[in-house]
């Protein structure tokens, strides 16, 4: 038995309020956060959106939540399935156990022990495999036909991005006369869900994804007007080295006005601002957006931009600086 995902077009707007209302009960809504410090450096008016708050340290619950409990009782009863190293495995284990129902995680097994740690934490099984794509598909397809688990994918799955939607939601009511909306983007479920979000409520407001200039085929894919693979990324924004799927691809082609990189050292540099001038622990990952608006300053001078601080789980045994 091999998983499928059915021929799908994006969410609507209307899906990323419905999203809203079922995980209500079961997500953190985080803080909407300023810093004058940061608004002085880079001559403009940021206001965070700090999903490094949320449960499993990642707005990654956000999808999953709204994936598992969209299920019905036939679909749910064998449990759920995905393979993933990083917080979508976590995400989807602390799902599943809030509705009762179980998880299994492929994982490579060269996986950091703190995802590990995490997945079994919330009560995941955990599968591991070789570290490559076909071992991790091939172990996932012996798992879905061993047990009937339903499979989540990480990204490109229409309720997955409909759940990612929700933090611009929030975002917008607590901030509602931005200028910019600014998202990391890797497999694209957190930007193409903060497009049709902003785009549904605010529809003013330019939605822009935030990309490793090291992992850029966002980036090219958006500006050839073609789905472009990615190839050998190397960034320390390890949460965004996944390739564009076709559902977020397309629904980023649609409604997203632009597409910006930075370079490593710009990155590192946003991720020590936030840790020292907001005393709040981002990820590589999420310190992107920010990396973006230093490193293009003239274009984004004297806005009021908005930004998803996407995580903050950091293995702490790496130096950065």
């Amino acid at each position: 038995m091999k998983f499928t995902l059915p021929i799908q077009i994006g969410p609507t707007y209307a899906d990323v309020l419905v999203a809203h209302q079922r995980i209500k009960p079961f997500i953190k809504r985080t803080p909407v956060m300023t810093c004058e410090s940061l608004n002085r450096i880079a001559g403009a008016e940021f206001y965070f959106k700090c999903e490094n708050l949320q449960k499993v340290g990642a707005f990654k619950f956000r999808g999953a939540c709204n994936a598992v409990f969209s299920l019905s009782e036939n679909e749910a009863k064998c449990g759920v399935a995905t393979h993933s190293s990083g917080n979508h495995a976590a995400a989807l284990a602390l799902a599943a156990k809030l509705r009762g129902i179980s998880a299994t995680i492929v994982m490579p097994n060269n996986a950091a022990s703190v995802k590990i740690d995490a997945v079994r934490g919330y009560g995941g099984d955990i599968v591991f495999c070789e570290p490559t794509l076909q071992a991790r598909e091939t172990t996932l397809n012996d798992v879905i036909s061993k047990t009937g688990a339903t499979f989540i994918p990480p990204y490109n799955f229409c309720p997955v991005i409909a759940g990612q939607g929700t933090a611009a939601l929030e975002l917008l009511d607590d901030a509602p006369a931005l200028d910019l909306l600014l998202a990391p983007v890797g497999g694209g479920g957190l930007l193409s869900g903060t497009a049709i979000a902003t785009l549904g409520k605010s529809p003013t407001i330019k939605v822009m994804g935030a990309e490793p200039a090291n992992a850029d085929d966002a980036f090219r894919s958006f500006h050839a007007h073609t789905l472009i693979p990615q190839t050998a990324p190397n960034t320390i924004a390890d949460g965004l080295l996944t390739s564009l799927g076709n559902i977020t691809f397309s629904i980023i082609q649609r409604y997203v006005s632009n597409i910006f990189t930075a370079k490593e050292e710009t990155i590192i540099r946003a991720m020590r601002l936030v840790w020292e001038r907001m005393k709040l622990v981002i990820e590589p990952s999420a310190a992107v957006p920010l990396a973006v608006v230093l490193e293009h300053a003239e274009f984004f001078s004297g806005k009021r931009i908005g930004i998803i601080f996407s995580g903050g789980n950091v293995d702490l045994s790496k130096r950065f600086w």
